[in-house]
């Protein structure tokens, strides 16, 4: 089985997650796809491909005649701004037999806009941080952050009436809501195809840089897991998502939902839920058990960066020295290795 991850960029993890499931299961290769010829994980995977962008309007046509070429059978998305495309495409693909890792298209969009998120969350029981407006503000410090926004950007912590006049709220596009000092947790849940939870894992985000967690540990919390499986169900999520929560005494208030892998995913793996290989298990008909509980707690994860080396070699150029992987450096070459 061949898999492809889309936007694969610094998702190294990501790419290594599956090749560990491959080699678990049956083989096959992972290919990384990327429009940056510097994105990393191009140089990690089986295989690579430059791709159009995403927003390219042949976009669709070409990754999947490029499936076709390739024996590609497992898609997995990870970027939010590619989730619906793919999403509204993904029959077209699984006609041709290619599976791609992707909510339908209804929940997606109610991840992606946190105002619509937090309405659905409220009307069916799911607490979340109160929304305010600007005039009804009693009380500081306040939230703001953007109604479709990602990896934390463009969020601020307000502490004042004057820093908020100072700063502007736009309530179109921005949320104004309450403080929340709580811990927060995110929650990697998988569902299968058919719709069942398979598995819900607690982490907590110790330490979190430009919306990612770099320092995180599990934790036994059934009550966290247990609201965290049912609300993704309730949106009718599938394979992975992750939730996110604030969690205090007797409180659980949602965050906000990422219908894709997150990047502080890799502790459940580790701590015993290894979702890309169940997503190749899926893929080749299998029946998964679930395993709601069933990780290992106490787990923790320090995520840093490493170094990778490539000597720069012209298309006609023999291999690299000793040491080195060569890098072709021909424009025109779409592929890295193969």
């Amino acid at each position: 089985m061949n898999v492809a991850i889309l936007s694969a960029s610094r998702k190294v993890w990501l790419v290594q997650a599956f090749q560990r499931a491959l080699v678990a299961i049956d083989g096959g290769r992972v290919w990384a796809l990327d429009c940056d010829r510097y994105a990393v994980a191009l140089h990690t995977a089986d295989a690579a491909e430059f791709s159009p962008r995403s927003d390219a309007p042949e976009y669709l046509d070409w990754l999947l005649d490029w499936c076709g070429r390739e024996g590609i059978s497992l898609v997995v998305p990870t970027r939010d701004a590619e989730l619906a495309l793919l999403a509204g495409a993904a029959e077209r693909f699984l006609r041709a037999g290619v599976r791609v890792v992707v909510s339908p298209a209804g929940g997606i969009a109610l991840c992606r806009d946190k105002r619509r998120f937090g309405e659905f969350c409220r009307a069916r029981g799911f607490a979340t941080p109160a929304e305010l407006t600007a005039e009804a503000v009693t009380a500081f410090p306040v939230f703001v952050k953007p109604r479709c926004g990602q990896a934390g950007l463009g969020t601020q912590r307000i502490g004042s009436e004057e820093e908020l006049r100072g700063r502007g709220f736009d309530p179109e596009r921005e949320i104004l809501q309450e403080f929340v000092a709580d811990p927060e947790f995110t929650i990697d849940v998988f569902v299968d195809w058919e719709g069942r939870l398979i598995s819900a894992v607690p982490r907590e985000r110790v330490r979190v840089v430009d919306g990612e967690s770099v320092v995180g540990r599990t934790v036994r919390d059934d009550e966290l897991a247990e609201a965290a499986g049912r609300l993704a169900l309730a949106l009718g999520l599938r394979a992975h998502a992750t939730v996110q929560a604030f969690r205090g005494p007797g409180r659980i208030r949602f965050i906000e939902v990422n219908p894709r892998f997150g990047g502080g995913a890799a502790l459940g793996f580790a701590a015993g839920c290894p979702t890309p290989e169940w997503l190749v298990r899926l893929a080749r008909g299998e029946v998964l058990e679930p395993r709601v509980g069933q990780y290992t707690t106490g787990l923790w994860m320090f995520r840093h960066t490493t170094d990778l080396f490539r000597r720069e070699v012209t298309a006609n150029e023999a291999a690299g020295a000793p040491g080195f992987d060569p890098w072709p450096i021909d424009p025109n070459s779409e592929r890295i290795r193969s």
